[in-house]
Formats: structure tokens, sequence, C-alpha cells
């Protein structure tokens, strides 16, 4: 038989003694507040499926590109005909090769060239309802993702709209946009190469007619003279050396833009143009006085030869220049058709047949668990208090509390 003193009743049970706090008191509070735990959650999951009719359906559409690939130029095996030229491709594509080219597809990609044309093409001004190009872009930003796939190295532009064709629209079209861009810049070696050996050919092509001009005009003035063909090798040496070293310069001038002085293909470069220079000191043509001492070695000559001489010179010294710049201009095309297209679509965009957002199963769930976590951090909240206003120490510095809080907003007010 129990005595008066061992029984336990029902309040104690639910109520321990103050200091006491158990798992098994934390379980006795949810369960005499489930009521409230329960209405919390039912009430969340409500206004969630709620917000979850109200909020539109959005798709997203992706296209997959391959970016350009480095690969190994077929010019290497023609530069040996240039002797001391060859290094010049370094300079214009090869050592400019960047260490992963997908990180500068991406900020094509993320251009603001390339965002003003989508905004253009598809008036995303009136469809995001902006009143100014920034903040078209600005909202295309955040429905437009792009990812630098680094397992496979594929580009993916992944569209979002509340539209399914307009989605898989926009991401073709931001797509062929980039397309255009890219086509207009220098980003592969062998467009790089090409369009420093057009620019060059160019200028060399200009030096060359007017030279041409300078000595027809000569020949016209003068009539055509005769030089003797120890005279016309000699000219032609001395044109193709000093070509050579123009060359070289070029090369150094360019390496100097982006290298410092230990950088070891700036030394090399350096060292082929001393060596270059050393030969045209043995050959007397470091100067046009020394060249024309050079080339015109046996007695005197009239004005006129000499001048001839001197334009001759100039017209073979340019036909250099144009021969070895056009070589390599003719292969950087060739290797930039090899190429083929910058950028290679691997898959288009298709029509989404599921939205993406909102995820509203995955809202209903959240918004349970939350519902929980709430209602449990109420219901011991709630049995907190009543337990404060149940003990007369506790319920007076409550209402002390209460006091001073109404007493300072009094007080601001």
């Amino acid at each position: 038989m129990l005595t008066e003193s061992d029984k336990i009743t029902d309040q104690e049970l639910i109520e321990p003694r103050e200091g006491d706090i158990s798992l098994l008191e934390i379980l006795i509070v949810f369960a005499r507040r489930k009521a409230m735990i329960l209405k919390t959650v039912v009430v969340l999951v409500l206004v969630t499926v709620l917000v979850c009719v109200l909020l539109p359906n959005r798709y997203t559409a992706t296209s997959s590109l391959l970016p350009p690939q480095q690969n190994a130029s077929s010019s290497l095996g023609l530069l040996n005909q240039l002797g001391s030229l060859n290094s010049i491709v370094s300079m214009a594509g090869g050592n400019a090769s960047l260490k992963n080219p997908n990180d500068l597809q991406v900020a094509l990609l993320k251009s603001q060239t390339v965002e003003d044309a989508m905004v253009d093409r598809f008036h995303l001004m009136d469809l995001y309802h902006a009143k100014r190009r920034s903040e078209a872009r600005k909202k295309l930003e955040n429905n437009v993702e792009i990812e630098n796939g680094v397992k496979d190295g594929l580009i993916r532009v992944s569209v979002t709209d509340r539209s399914a064709d307009r989605a898989a629209e926009m991401a073709n079209g931001y797509v062929e946009e980039f397309k255009k861009f890219s086509a207009k810049l220098a980003v592969s070696e062998a467009s790089r190469r090409r369009l420093f050996f057009e620019q060059q050919l160019a200028q060399s092509k200009n030096d060359l007619t007017n030279a041409e001009e300078q000595l027809k005009k000569m020949e016209q003035t003068s009539g055509v003279l005769q030089i003797d063909a120890q005279t016309r090798a000699i000219i032609e040496s001395v044109a193709q050396l000093r070509a050579q070293i123009a060359a070289k310069q070029v090369q150094i001038r360019a390496l100097r833009a982006f290298a410092t002085d230990d950088n070891p293909q700036l030394r090399v470069a350096q060292e082929e143009l001393a060596g270059l220079q050393a030969q045209q000191q043995k050959l007397g043509s470091s100067s046009d006085s020394a060249a024309d001492a050079l080339l015109i070695p046996k007695g005197n000559m009239q004005q006129n030869q000499v001048q001839y001489v001197r334009r001759l010179r100039d017209v073979k010294y340019y036909e250099a220049i144009f021969e070895l710049i056009a070589r390599q201009y003719e292969t950087a095309k060739v290797d930039e058709a090899r190429q083929g297209a910058e950028v290679q679509v691997v898959d288009q965009a298709t029509v989404p047949d599921h939205h993406s957002s909102p995820k509203r199963t995955l809202m209903v769930i959240g918004a349970a668990f939350l519902g929980i976590v709430i209602g449990l951090a109420s219901a011991l909240v709630t049995e907190g208090l009543a337990r404060i206003s149940r003990n007369p120490i506790e319920r007076t510095r409550l209402e002390t509390l209460r006091r001073l809080v109404r007493v300072r907003k009094g007080a601001r007010a």
C-alpha cells in the first residue's frame, strides 16, 4: 500500500518542481499544447498553398555551347621558311592564349553589348516594364543563368520566363547574339594572328606602293637605268636583312606592351635582334650613307644614278617585308578556317514541357516544417508565461517589467 506521501498527483506530474527540466517535461508541454501547434501548422500550410496558387508558373530553357578549342596551329611547320621572323607568331597568338578559354567566353556572354542586343531584340523594356535600359539589363541578368561546366567543358545558358515558348526563343536568341558579337572579335589564336598580320600587311602594302611610285617617278624623269648583277644582288640581300630587323623590332615593341625585361621570350627576341644587327654591321649597312657606300662601291656616279639605287633599295626592302607578312597572313587565314566557328551549339533550347518554378511541393513541405518549429516554440513560450503567472514572485516581476515598458513608451511619446 502507498502512503499518502508516496502518491503523485497529475498536477505534480505535468508541473514538476521548480528547477527540474527534463525531456519528458518538454514532451508533456507539447502534448498539452498540441492543438495550438497543429493550428499553427495548418495556418502556415494553407497560406502557402494560397500563395502557390497565386504565383504564376515560370519555365526555364537551356542552350549548351562548346567554346573554341585551343588547337595547335598548322602554321608551325611553315615558320622555318621565315628564319628569324618565326617568333612573330608567338607574339601574335601563341603567347596570348588563355589558361581557361571558358572564362573569356562567359565574360563575353555577360557583356553589356550582348545584353543590349537581347533588350532590343525581345523588347525587354516593355516586357519588364522598365523605364531605363539599365533596369531591363538588370532584370534580364536575374532571369539568365550562365554556367561554366568544369567537368564537361560546356557552357550552358539558361533563361527563365513566364512563357515556355519565349524562354526557349530567348535562350537561342542569346546564343545567336553572342555569336554575332564574338565574330567581330579576335578571340582565338588564329584570329588574333590573322588580325595582327592583316594590319601589318596593310601597312607594308602602303609602304611598298609609295616606294614603287617613287621609283616610277625616278624612271620617268631620268630614264630606266641599268645596274650590274652584283649591285642588284647586294641590294636584295641588304633589303632582306633590313626587313628581318624591322620585323624583329616590331615583335619586341609588342612584347614590351605586356612583358617585363626578365621575360624569356623578350630576351630571346633581343638576342636575335642583336645578331641581325651584327650581320648588318659586318655588311656596313647600318645607315643610309654606309648602305650607299656598299651599294655603289666603284667610281663616281651621277646624282640621278644614286637616287635610282636608293629608290630601288627601298622597293626591294618593302617587297621583302610584304612577302614575309603575306605568307603568315595566308597561313593564319588557313588556320582560322580550319578551326571553324568560334562557338558551336551542342544543344539548342527546346520549349520546356514542365515549369521550373514555383516548386509548390517543396514550398508546402517547407511551410509544414516551419509551422511545426513555430508551433513548438510558441508552446514553450506560452507554457513559460503560464508558469510565471502562477508564481506570485515571478508574476510581480512580470508586472514590473510591463509597467516599465509602458512608462518608457509614454516618455518617448
